[in-house]
Order: structure tokens, then C-alpha cells, then sequence
């Protein structure tokens, strides 16, 4: 039998975009020419907001054979700081970028080093506008509730529509509108439906951190990142990447993406995520 018979795709192939194909049948030439992973977070390495087991295991393999990994996520700050802060629980990764590419937090000796896209003086600035748009979507949007981590966000602002609450497909346009309308960017992830001020986004922090991290340009070696991810807020990235991946639970959102990625895998979640780094690994075996 080819692939996994509990795959929510195989029966949904005529869904798929006609350049996604399976992740098994990535070529080993390709494979070789890879430097590093970046990956989302939730949904991706995590199953109701913990690190899947098989993710954990894939993150730890790809560390130790020396395949970096550069989480990007729309978590906030606070709840990401702890995932890098070196120790017991921490994940082996070089960083991770927080709330949609403004903030990065590197493990630096026996602590966190936290930098910002933004100066103090913007994100102060931008705080009392994020707070009056929140509210004005808590008071309008009939259901709507602030996500529970937003007390670690600096940022942004995040509206839970599936992680611990449910808004339908309405409501969710409504929010997206209404930070729309205040000039804020707005993406839907698969638990929120994240805003900001500003121009950053998921691609200008990974330019970031291949920058940061590595002291070269994202965009002159495409080819060497595989890009690894489970929803809507995801298709920038998708767009960009040549060995851009959905773990198999991106075809929730079949019926909502327009960019999708040139790689699906069989397995959802970690376990997706995990197919993805034993491919990886095999042909540096």
C-alpha cells in the first residue's frame, strides 16, 4: 500500500493544487542541496498545544545531525521564550520568531537573547491602538474572546477562534475586517486570527534570521530551506519556498488556501513534521 491509508488527503487528491505533490516523492538531489528547516509551530510540532512526541524525536535527530531549525510562529513572546531558554524542556532549535517575524528569541549561553523588529518607542506607540481595535472586536464580534496567551504578547493582538474557543467563518471575516479596516495586517492561523501594526510578516523574519544566524540572504538560496507548515497564514511562505511542505492537516483549509505548497505529507502534525525530517536525514546517512 503507498502512504498512509489514515491520510485525510488520499481520498481528496482532486482538491489539491496541481503542483502539490506527495512528500515521499521528493527528489534525493533536492534533499542533498538542503541546509535548514523553518517551520510553524502550532499544528505543525504540536497536537492540542503540546510538542508531538514524533516532532520532538524529528527536532532532536535533525540537531544532532547538524540541520538547523528556525521556528516561525505567531505565538507571542511570552509563551516562546521558555521553549529556547536552554535547559530542561528546551527545543533544538537555533530560534525562534515570534508573533509572525517581530520578534526573535535566540538561546544565548544560559539565557534568552530578545530582539525586536520594532524600537521601544513604536511598539509603545502601537500598543494603545492594538487595545482599542481588541476591544472594539470584543464588543462587535458576537463570541469573540482574546486568545488566553495574549499576556505574553508585545506586538500584536490574537482573537482564539479554535484553540479554546470557536467562531464560525463569519465571525472570523468580521475580525480579520475590522483590523482590516484599522490598518493592521491580519492572518488566520488554525487556533487565532492574529493583527498587527507593521510590514513584518513570516518571510521578513525568516530573512531575518538566515541573515542573523547565518550571514546570508534568504532569497540567493531558496533551494537550501525546507519550509514546513499546517495553515492559511502559511501561504506566503508556501508561495516562496521551492521545498515548501503542508503536513497532511493543511487540507482543512483546502477549500480556503490560494498558495499551496510544492510538497504535502502523508501524516499530520508532528508526525508530518517527522516524515518530513527522516527524508532529510537519509540522504545525509
Amino acid at each position: 500500500m503507498i502512504g498512509n491509508p489514515e491520510s485525510p488527503w488520499l481520498d481528496s487528491r482532486q482538491s489539491l493544487s496541481p503542483r502539490t505533490r506527495p512528500w515521499r516523492e521528493v527528489s534525493a538531489a533536492a534533499l542533498r542541496q538542503v541546509r535548514g528547516v523553518m517551520t510553524d509551530i502550532d499544528d505543525t510540532l504540536t497536537a492540542e498545544g503540546r510538542l508531538d512526541p514524533s516532532a520532538a524525536d524529528a527536532l532532536a535527530a535533525l540537531h544532532t545531525a547538524g540541520v538547523p531549525v528556525v521556528a516561525i510562529t505567531g505565538r507571542p513572546m511570552g509563551w516562546s521564550e521558555d521553549f529556547v531558554r536552554p535547559g530542561p524542556g528546551a527545543w533544538p532549535v537555533r530560534a525562534i520568531v515570534a508573533e509572525n517575524g517581530a520578534v526573535a528569541l535566540l538561546p544565548e549561553g544560559d539565557a534568552v537573547r530578545v530582539e525586536y523588529v520594532q524600537d521601544d518607542a513604536t511598539r509603545a506607540r502601537n500598543h494603545a491602538r492594538l487595545m482599542t481595535v481588541q476591544q472594539c472586536i470584543l464588543a462587535d464580534v458576537p463570541g469573540a474572546t482574546a486568545a488566553r496567551d495574549s499576556a505574553g504578547r508585545v506586538t500584536d493582538i490574537a482573537i482564539d477562534h479554535s484553540e479554546f474557543a470557536h467562531l464560525d467563518e463569519a465571525a472570523i471575516a468580521q475580525v480579520v475586517a475590522t483590523m482590516q479596516a484599522a490598518g493592521m495586517t491580519a492572518t488566520v492561523s488554525s487556533i487565532h486570527v492574529n493583527g498587527w501594526f507593521g510590514t513584518h510578516d513570516k518571510l521578513s523574519g525568516a530573512r531575518w534570521m538566515t541573515q542573523r544566524l547565518f550571514g546570508t540572504a534568504l532569497d540567493d538560496e531558496l533551494g537550501r530551506w525546507v519550509y514546513v507548515g499546517d495553515s492559511t497564514n502559511d501561504q506566503l511562505m508556501f508561495g516562496h519556498f521551492p521545498l515548501s511542505v503542508g503536513v497532511a492537516n493543511l487540507m482543512h483549509f483546502a477549500d480556503r488556501l490560494h498558495t499551496w505548497p510544492a510538497f504535502i505529507t502523508d501524516s499530520e502534525r508532528g508526525r508530518g513534521f517527522a516524515e518530513v525530517a527522516r527524508a532529510l536525514l537519509a540522504v545525509r546517512a
